[in-house]
Parts: structure tokens; C-alpha cells; sequence
């Protein structure tokens, strides 16, 4: 089924409208048409308002404070403030902090914001080495999956639309390279 929709996208795309040249060859002109369906633009759009919501529902949940030390870790020294501010929060409020770092860390993962690895070391820091490891190995998990999904459900639609002839070419090079070993 998926398939058939990929080659009937295809299809259209490529017999869309063509206009002729000075020097008779054919040109495609870029689809008009949105090249994601309302179902793929609804599973990708929950995603993105259920990320929203965690982290709103997360923010609202934590105690009277000033949170100007909150923020990514990108250095080693950015870790160590975080983690001095977190531990207090960390000791009082263990569901919270527990919800609030897996909510950011699937985040990162599924849109691939670069800074995971701060928070894995944060992860450790914070909860202990075997709770951070168990931790980190189930955001990262979720966080794949959830890319695969986004990615599964309006990547290759988005990439066809876009790059229709470089798509073909690379399934090409994949099935060559996969029709050489038995």
C-alpha cells in the first residue's frame, strides 16, 4: 500500500506540469500540491504538541524558584552548574526532575539537537550510575523511535516532493549494493 503511494506521488510528480524549452527538452515544474497527507501532518503535529505539552506540564510543576540556570548543557562547566542547582530539586522533588530530563532528553533525541551526551553524563550524576544507565538507555530508546517515526511519516513524502530525482538514484545505489552480497 505504502508502496503504491510512494509510486503514485512519484508518478504525478514527474508528469506534472511540463513546459518546453528554447532547446525542446522538458522541464518539471515543482508540484503546487502540499506533498503531506492530513494524516501525516496530524501524526506529526501530535507529536510536536505532545512534546509542548510535557514540557509546559513539566514547567508549571516545579516549585517557586529562579530558573535562569536552566539550559542545555553545551560544556563541561555549563554540566556542573546544572547539576549543582538540579541536585537540591533532585533530593525533593525526584518525579518531577525524573519527568522533567526524560520529556528534554526524547525531545533532543527525536528533532537531533545536538548536547545528549551532557545529559546522559547529567543522567549519572544526578540519579546515580545503574539509574542513570537504565535512564539514559530508555530515553535514547524512545527518543530513536520517536524520530524513526517522524521521520518514516512525513520524511520521505517531504524528500520525494523536494528531491525526487536523487531519492531514485540512492534506492538505486541501495539495491545494487544489496543485490552484491547473497
Amino acid at each position: 500500500m505504502e508502496q503504491q503511494r510512494i509510486e503514485t506521488r512519484s508518478f504525478s510528480s514527474s508528469i506534472g506540469n511540463k513546459k518546453d524549452d528554447d532547446n525542446g527538452e522538458s522541464e518539471v515544474k515543482s508540484m503546487a500540491k502540499f506533498p503531506l497527507t492530513f494524516w501525516e501532518m496530524a501524526g506529526a503535529s501530535g507529536v510536536v504538541l505532545g512534546f509542548a505539552v510535557g514540557l509546559i506540564g513539566v514547567y508549571l510543576t516545579l516549585p517557586e524558584s529562579d530558573y535562569s540556570f536552566l539550559k542545555l548543557p553545551r560544556t563541561l562547566e555549563d554540566l556542573h552548574i546544572l547539576r549543582d542547582h538540579l541536585e537540591s530539586y533532585t533530593s525533593d522533588y525526584t518525579v518531577q526532575v525524573l519527568v522533567g530530563y526524560c520529556t528534554v532528553y526524547i525531545f533532543m533525541q527525536t528533532f537531533m539537537i545536538p548536547g545528549t551526551v551532557f545529559m546522559s553524563l547529567l543522567a549519572g550524576s544526578l540519579f546515580g550510575v545503574f539509574k542513570g544507565v537504565a535512564l539514559v538507555v530508555f530515553a535514547a530508546t524512545a527518543g530513536a523511535c520517536s524520530c524513526y517515526f517522524l521521520s518514516k511519516l512525513i520524511g520521505r513524502p517531504l524528500i520525494l516532493s523536494l528531491w525526487p530525482d536523487k531519492l531514485v538514484f540512492f534506492q538505486d545505489q541501495v539495491r545494487l549494493k544489496c543485490s552484491m552480497y547473497p
